[in-house]
Formats: C-alpha cells, sequence, structure tokens
C-alpha cells in the first residue's frame, strides 16, 4: 500500500483481468475464494476513489462434491472507466451498459408472486444485511440502514414531497377527490383542479417544443447553438419556442378542451381585450416538479423589437407555482443529488444546461428570485442533510464586486444547512455556460471540484480588503472577521473559525477570540447608541436570539443529548461504558460542558450509588445555562419502550463514537485530497494510514452498534 497511485491502479487492472468480470448488463464483478483477498482488493479500491458495495457470498459445489463459499464484490460503475480494463470484452460490455447500470438508486416498479425467497441487499451497509423483500415491501424496514414506510413515505423520500403533495400526488393518480374536515379551514386556493393546471402546462410544452423546429423559431435555434447547445440538449430540458402570434398557445389549449378559467389560472393565458398568451416571441425552458411535471416556463428575450425589455420572464405566482420553492432542473439533478448527497447551486438555465451536460449533473438553479429558505428546505429532501459531515453544498459566484456580495449574504444564511458549504468561482468572471464554450466540458468540471469552503472564501474577501503589511490594518482585518465570525449563528462552529481568522492575518489565536468575543457583544448592544463622535448609528437587524441549549430538533445533536441523559438518569446502567467517551465526542459547548461535569466528578460509576448524583453535578456547574441543561437532562423522558439495559446503552455510546470517528475520517480524507502523492508522499502515506486504521475502527464500532441487543 506504500506504492504510487499509477502502480496500485495498474496493479488493480491487472489483478481484475485475471479473476474479475463484466456482466452481460454491465456489473463490474471480482470473485475470489479467499474474503482476505477482496478485503485487501477493496482497500486498495477505497485508496484510488473507487467505491465498492459489500462483499456477498455463495455456496457452491467444486471437484468432489464438497460445499464452499465464493466470494464477490460489486464496484460502482461511475467510479470506473473503459481504460480501467485490459480485456477488451470486459471494456465493450462495460462502455456498452455504464450508463444504464447504476445499483444506487433503484426502485422497485412491480412486484409479481414467485415461488423463489426474494432477497434484497442494502447497498448502503457493508457486508450484505439482507432482508426478504416480500416482508419488506411498503411497511417494513432495510434491516442495514433502517430505511422503510408506507407508500407516502416513500413519496416523500424518493421525490422530495411533504406529507400533503404526496397525498394530492396519489390522489390524482387514481382520480381520489379529496375533501377537507368540515369543521377545519380549507385554505386550498379556489379554482381548477391541480390535475388540469399539471395538464395544461404538459399540453403548452409540448406545443412550444414542436415550435422550437419552424422557420419562425430561427433566431432561438442559433441562440442555443451559440451556446454550444444541440437538438439532443433541447429534447432532454424541453427548450421550446413561444410564437410571435400573440394567441397561439390559447388556440391550442381551447382546441384541447382547456376552458379560459383554467388556462389563465395556470399563468398560460392573460385576459385584456381579449385572451392573449403570456409568452410571445421568447425561448423558452420549462420548469418542472421534481417528478418531471411542468409548473411553469422561464422565457428569455431574443428580438430586439421585444416590447417587453426584461431579459427573462418567469410564470407569475400560481396555485401550483411558487417561485421561493421550485429549482429550474430539480427532476433531473434530484437523483444525482442523492446519490452523490452533493447539490451545485448555479444562477441561469444555461448554467444547469452546460453542468449537465459537462458531467455536473446536480446543478440546479433559482427562478427569477434568490436562493432563499425554501430552496433550501426543498434540497434538503434530497440531500443527506442530517447525516454527519457527509453533504455538500456548492453555490457559484462570479469573480467579481457583486459576486462577492452574493457570497457573503449566502455565508449570512449558510445555517439553512446541515450539510457544509462550498463556493465555485469561475475565473475571470466566466459563469458555468461560458466557461463551457470557452475551455469545454473539462473546465466545467474543475470548477466545481475546486469549490472552496464558503467561509473561508468570505473570509479571504473581507480581509483582502486590507493591508495586512501594516499593524494597524492587521488590527482593523482582525476586527472584520471577527464580526463576520461572530455572527455565524453555530456557536460550534465558531472557535474553529477564529482559528483560520487568526490564522489568515497572522494574529494571536487569544487575540483573535477576544474579538470574536467583543464583536458578538457590540452586536447584541443595545441600537441607538451613538458612537464617541456623537453621531447615531445606522440601524441594523437585532441579531437572533442565540441558546446554549440547542434545540430538541437539531438532529445533528440528539444523539449527543440522548447519551448524556442516560448518563445522568442511569448511571448504574450505563456502568463502566462510557470509558473510551471523551469531551470531543460532543460537538456543541453546552454539552461537552456537561461531560466534563460528569469526567470531573470521576466519571458515571461515581453517581451509581449516590442520589444526590445529578445535585452535585448542578451545583458544581459555574454557567447558570449549564447548569439548566444538566436539569432538563435529568427530568427528560427517555424515548424507549423497554427497561434500559445494557443493549440499548451500548448502542447510544457506539453511535456517539461512530459520529466522531466519521469526523475525523473526513477531516483525514479532506487533507488527504489536498495532498500530492508525488511531492510529499511521506504525509500522504502517513495519512492513508491513519485512514485505513479508522475506516476499520468504525466497521467495528458499526458492528457493534448493529450487533447490540
Amino acid at each position: 500500500m506504500d506504492e504510487s497511485v499509477p502502480y496500485l491502479y495498474g496493479w488493480l487492472a491487472g489483478y481484475f483481468a485475471a479473476d474479475g468480470c463484466v456482466a452481460a448488463d454491465g456489473t463490474v464483478i471480482m470473485n475470489s475464494a479467499d474474503r482476505d483477498d477482496l478485503e485487501f482488493f477493496r482497500t486498495v479500491c477505497t485508496r484510488l476513489g473507487i467505491a465498492t458495495y459489500g462483499i456477498t457470498s455463495q455456496l457452491r459445489v467444486g471437484l468432489g462434491e464438497v460445499p464452499s463459499e465464493l466470494y464477490r464484490i460489486h464496484l460502482v460503475n461511475e467510479d470506473l472507466d473503459g481504460g480501467f480494463f485490459l480485456l477488451e470484452p470486459h471494456r465493450r460490455r462495460f462502455e456498452a451498459n455504464a450508463k444504464a447500470f447504476a445499483r444506487r438508486g433503484w426502485v422497485v416498479e412491480s412486484v409479481e408472486e414467485t415461488d423463489r425467497i426474494e432477497e434484497v441487499f442494502c447497498a448502503e451497509v457493508e457486508d450484505g444485511h439482507a432482508f426478504t423483500l416480500e416482508d419488506n415491501i411498503l411497511t417494513g424496514n432495510c434491516f442495514g440502514c433502517q430505511e422503510g414506510g408506507d407508500v407516502f413515505t416513500f413519496l416523500m423520500k424518493i421525490d422530495g414531497l411533504s406529507f400533503g403533495e404526496a397525498v394530492e400526488r396519489m390522489a390524482d393518480k387514481y382520480g381520489i377527490q379529496l375533501r377537507r374536515d368540515e369543521a377545519g379551514h380549507d385554505d386550498r386556493p379556489k379554482g381548477p383542479q391541480r390535475r388540469r393546471l399539471v395538464e395544461a402546462h404538459a399540453v403548452a410544452q409540448e406545443f412550444y417544443a414542436e415550435q422550437l423546429g419552424t422557420p419562425d423559431a430561427l433566431v432561438a435555434r442559433q441562440f442555443l447553438a451559440e451556446r454550444g447547445f444541440d437538438q439532443q440538449a433541447a429534447l432532454t430540458f424541453g427548450i421550446g419556442f413561444a410564437p410571435r402570434d400573440g394567441e397561439a398557445l390559447w388556440r391550442h389549449l381551447s382546441g384541447r378542451k382547456f376552458s379560459s378559467e383554467e388556462a389563465i389560472a395556470a399563468g398560460l393565458v392573460a385576459m385584456g381585450r381579449s385572451l392573449y398568451d403570456k409568452f410571445r416571441g421568447r425561448l423558452l425552458w420549462p420548469i418542472r416538479e421534481t417528478n418531471g411535471d411542468t409548473i411553469g416556463f422561464g422565457a428569455r428575450r431574443i428580438f430586439d423589437d421585444d416590447r417587453i425589455t426584461a431579459k427573462y420572464l418567469n410564470t407569475q405566482e400560481t396555485p401550483i407555482y411558487k417561485k421561493s420553492q421550485v429549482l429550474y432542473g430539480i427532476d433531473l439533478a434530484r437523483k444525482p443529488i442523492a446519490l452523490k448527497s452533493q447539490a451545485v447551486i448555479v444562477e441561469g438555465y444555461t448554467d444547469v444546461m452546460a453542468c449537465h451536460l459537462a458531467g455536473v449533473e446536480t446543478a440546479v438553479a433559482t427562478c427569477g428570485t434568490a436562493f432563499g429558505d425554501d430552496h433550501a428546505r426543498v434540497l434538503r429532501r434530497f440531500l443527506d442533510d442530517h447525516a454527519e459531515l457527509r453533504s455538500e453544498v456548492v453555490f457559484t459566484f462570479d469573480g467579481d464586486e457583486a459576486g462577492q456580495k452574493a457570497a457573503l449574504r449566502t455565508f449570512e444564511g449558510d445555517q439553512r444547512f446541515v450539510s457544509q458549504t462550498y463556493v465555485a468561482v469561475a475565473p475571470e468572471g466566466l459563469d458555468p455556460c461560458e466557461l463551457r464554450i470557452q475551455q469545454g466540458d473539462d473546465a466545467v468540471r474543475e470548477l466545481i471540484a475546486s469549490r472552496r469552503p464558503l467561509y473561508r472564501f468570505v473570509l479571504e474577501n473581507v480581509i483582502g480588503r486590507y493591508d495586512l503589511d501594516r499593524a494597524d490594518s492587521r488590527v482593523d482585518a482582525l476586527r472584520a472577521g471577527a464580526k463576520l465570525v461572530a455572527s455565524v449563528r453555530d456557536r460550534s462552529k465558531v472557535d474553529a473559525f477564529a482559528r483560520e481568522l487568526a490564522g489568515m492575518v497572522g494574529a494571536d489565536i487569544d487575540q483573535a477570540r477576544t474579538e470574536v468575543r467583543r464583536a458578538a457583544a457590540r452586536g447584541s448592544a443595545p441600537a441607538g447608541r451613538p458612537d464617541r463622535n456623537g453621531a447615531a448609528p445606522e440601524p441594523v437587524a437585532a441579531p437572533a436570539p442565540r441558546s446554549a441549549v440547542p434545540d430538541l430538533r437539531e438532529p445533528r445533536f440528539g444523539i449527543e443529548r440522548e447519551t448524556l441523559k442516560l448518563v445522568l438518569q442511569a448511571p448504574l446502567a450505563i456502568g463502566r461504558t462510557t470509558a473510551d467517551i471523551g469531551s470531543n465526542d460532543f460537538t456543541h459547548p453546552s454539552y461537552r460542558a456537561v461531560w466534563d461535569l460528569v469526567a470531573a466528578a470521576g466519571g458515571t460509576v461515581a453517581g451509581q450509588n449516590d442520589p444526590g448524583w445529578v445535585a452535585r453535578l448542578r451545583d458544581a456547574a459555574t454557567d447558570p445555562a449549564v447548569s439548566s441543561l444538566v436539569s432538563a437532562l435529568a427530568v427528560e423522558p427517555i424515548p424507549v419502550n423497554r427497561d434500559i439495559d445494557a443493549g440499548y446503552v451500548a448502542h447510544h455510546v457506539y453511535r456517539l463514537q461512530e459520529l466522531t470517528v466519521l469526523r475525523r475520517i473526513d477531516e483525514v480524507r479532506s487533507r488527504l485530497q489536498r495532498t500530492n502523492p508525488l511531492d510529499n508522499a511521506a504525509d500522504y502515506n502517513k495519512m492513508f494510514g491513519e485512514l485505513a486504521a479508522l475506516e476499520q475502527h468504525r466497521r467495528t464500532l458499526r458492528e457493534k452498534i448493529v450487533g447490540a441487543p
């Protein structure tokens, strides 16, 4: 494992050529009679960034009719290319099926009765975890990743819908009319049924797409061609053209038996002296829901004599189109977002197209409005935004002053996500579409791959305004950066940001922390106080109130809270299982402070026969907020419908430790990705060894969690 990456890649390819196979459907499989050999093969794949699924086995009868185990492992096709395969038959099968084959994200479309017992393996969990298909459909749970639920839960997770939207989807599909309880308040919009509005948009989209091929749409086709979009791209994204005739769509809709009320409610037609089309002489992009239903359009000005000078027009607010809740491209990006745990936010329709065609299939864009809380909620349905340091959101900005201001606004809303937020800035202020035109698909992929943490980008831009060669400017830069750091609502991140601030400015870490505390205090000072010169300050928005005690609904801290409740309420049951727990296992400062009280008191063993255990901890707290938190944790119910036994305790303790290991894995992996293995071979190999050890520790903890009674 100490060899170079090219050497290991060549070894892996040769080993696969000898013992591997590519099935007719494109499945890439490695077989071995020795499980340890496959474990080593898998370790090499991990180092090279090639994902694999769990090792499975089956009995076979060989010579002498003695049954023996045959082990196999599947490689993830998306992480391979044709050049990996040394044998021509392997390469041909892979390339013929690579685009169609992907085990991640499978959905069972239908199930027929059979005499066989069908087993399904969860690809999210190592080492199998099979369950019987008939026991799992709709009502059961995967024994590996715990996914499950009814048909509404399935739609909510697979299509990112709310419960109400899932119910409406099923009702529309099967022609069921929904009625509200007469005693309740019916706040649904009045007018045509949602189904008719969606059908009207489907007809309109088909009509506009056909018009794109007419002679009148020559300018529209030239617009697309100049930006590198061919006919296939237009078909993929459903692009169309609105005729300059102001009633063409209305005539088409009325011919398809749509009423004027339905066409107006859908936002496709308006009433003036007579009915007329909302979009005339414009290039159109259909805006779709996650399931592919068209619910609106974005229209681009392409004719100089267009009397409406706005470059873009979007569908007005309708019963089915809310601009604050829709994202262009989400219908195509939702599955890649879920599979890769990444979302890329770009600014325009052509940017989304450029990204997808270049291979960045997680790109989406807002539609005529800034990215807001509702957009974030849509993305969070597809991102694994509750997992520890797993998913990421990448924003693209121009490198000019406007782009920097946009980045600052985004940073202010950074707390919308649990995911890590990044920024990708194209060279010379190019947007993804322009970048693709000038430098090709590789440049677009490189733009996203070279993303930088959003907070670091914003800090660098703020500090970059000052001359750090001057002592007074360094003080000003530190204060400006501290003000930014103090505005972060997630207090667990403040210290890390303060450290980076100190490094950027060249200041002492304690000095940076002091300035951050002062900035936070100034931010909470009474408004309206004049400065030393007597001038009244500019009015500023009051900062959101901060609480040291995390919200019960915060998913990031749930396991920390439940573990501490066990420590306080059941020290006898928890025994010595907490011996390996330390302060670093608690990411929230308040929870860490509670654990420090426990450790200072002698650990959970000290509280096993002490009726005054909680009171002793509470009295030892010097911070009133921490003292109150101890009291709350000591009386809050533990959500368990059985006795608090060793298995229940072990599950929480091992899960807490697993989250700590995951955080460390991400730290090491991040540094590993930023290290050149040729220029810094020793550091690279040391980090890789640490990563392998951490992964093994994580697997051990996972086995203990799954095996807990």
